[in-house]
C-alpha cells in the first residue's frame, strides 16, 4: 500500500510539473500559407528556447478560416496555450463579413513578423514589361484578365482593383478576374495563355520565376524584396499600391494580458532570430514586425480600409 501511495504521488507531482505543449491551428489543409506560419514559427519558437515542448500544430480547414476563428471564440476563448496562424485573408474575410457575423474584436491579434509580397506576373514571353504596359492595355480596350487563388473580391483581386484605381481607371468593376484554387493554378492559367496575368503573392511564385516561366511585372512592396532584387516595386513605377499578405498570429480573447503580452515578446524573439530570418529569405518573405497591443489597432484599420474598398465593387452592399 506504501509502495502504491508513493507511486501516486509520484506521478502527480510529475503531473502537476509537467509542461503544457502550445498549439497553433492553421486554418487549412498541410501545405498553405497559414500551415507554414504555424510549422515555421512554431519549430523556431521551440529551436530558440521560447517554449519547453514543441509546438503542435492543429490543421483545421472550413470557411476559409472561419470553422477554426468559431471554435476558438466558442470552444477555446481561454485557452492561453493555442495560437492561430493569420494573414490578410483573415482581415479581409472579416472585412466582408465571410465569417458570418464574427468581428475582428472576438479574438485579439498578438502580431505579424513577415509579409509575403503581393506580386502581379505574366507569362515570360508575354509583350508586357511593366505595369504601365499592363494598365495602358486594360484602358485600350485589349482582352485582359487576371488569375488568382482567391474568390473574386478576395485580397488577390483587391490588388489588381488597387492598381487599376491608381493608374486612373474609375470602371475597376469591369476587369477580368477568375479565382481559382491556389496560387499554383493561377499561375498556371497565366503560363497556359487563358489569362493575361496573375495576380499573388510572392511565395508562390518564386519556383515558376526562377524557372523563368513567368515574369513579375512588380512586387507591391515599398522596397525590393531580398533576395529578388531585379522584380521592381509598383512604387518606384508610379504606383502608390503597397498589399502585402503579412504572416502572423491572434490569440482566444479571453487570455489574460500577462499572457497575451508573454506571446507578443516570443513572438518578436522569433522576429529576430537567424532562423526566422533564413526562413524569409528562402521563401520569399519580406520583413514586417508588428507586434503586441498596437497591432489590433492596425489590423482594425487595414479592415476599414477593406470594407470600403469591398463596398465600391459590390462584394458587400
Amino acid at each position: 500500500m506504501k509502495t502504491r501511495l508513493t507511486g501516486l504521488a509520484t506521478a502527480f507531482l510529475l503531473s502537476a510539473g509537467a509542461v503544457q505543449a502550445a498549439e497553433c491551428i492553421a486554418p487549412a489543409n498541410p501545405g498553405g500559407g497559414w500551415d507554414f506560419t504555424c510549422r515555421q514559427i512554431g519549430k523556431i519558437l521551440y529551436d530558440i528556447g521560447q517554449v519547453d515542448k514543441p509546438v503542435q500544430v492543429t490543421n483545421m480547414a472550413g470557411g476559409g478560416g472561419g470553422l477554426a476563428f468559431a471554435s476558438v471564440v466558442n470552444e477555446r476563448n481561454d485557452d492561453g496555450d493555442l495560437i492561430v496562424a493569420a494573414s490578410q485573408a483573415t482581415a479581409t474575410r472579416l472585412a466582408q463579413n465571410a465569417y458570418g457575423g464574427a468581428t475582428a474584436d472576438q479574438v485579439r491579434f498578438v502580431g505579424a513578423i513577415g509579409a509575403d509580397p503581393g506580386v502581379i506576373v505574366v507569362a515570360a514571353d508575354s509583350p508586357l514589361n511593366s505595369l504601365d504596359d499592363l494598365m495602358n492595355a486594360i484602358k485600350a480596350g485589349d482582352d485582359v484578365s487576371f488569375a488568382g487563388g482567391s474568390a473574386a473580391g478576395g485580397f488577390d483581386h483587391l490588388k489588381v482593383l488597387m492598381l487599376a484605381k491608381e493608374s486612373g481607371i474609375t470602371d475597376i468593376r469591369s476587369i477580368k478576374y477568375i479565382g481559382v484554387d491556389g496560387g499554383a493554378d493561377a499561375i498556371t492559367q497565366t503560363i497556359g495563355g487563358f489569362t493575361t496575368g496573375m495576380t499573388g503573392d510572392m511565395s508562390e511564385i518564386v519556383g515558376f520565376l526562377k524557372a523563368g516561366e513567368v515574369k513579375a511585372l512588380a512586387v507591391l512592396t515599398e522596397e525590393r524584396v531580398p533576395g529578388f532584387e531585379d522584380v521592381p516595386t509598383a512604387v518606384e513605377q508610379g504606383y502608390k499600391t503597397v498589399a502585402v499578405n503579412w504572416r502572423g498570429l491572434y490569440v482566444p480573447k479571453g487570455i489574460s494580458d500577462e499572457r497575451f503580452n508573454e506571446w507578443g515578446q516570443k513572438l518578436a524573439a522569433v522576429a529576430e532570430s537567424a532562423e526566422w530570418k533564413e526562413a524569409m529569405a528562402a521563401n520569399g518573405l519580406a520583413p514586417f514586425t508588428k507586434v503586441g497591443g498596437d497591432f489590433q489597432s492596425w489590423v482594425d484599420g487595414v479592415i476599414a480600409d477593406t470594407e470600403a474598398l469591398s463596398r465600391e465593387i459590390g462584394v458587400i452592399q
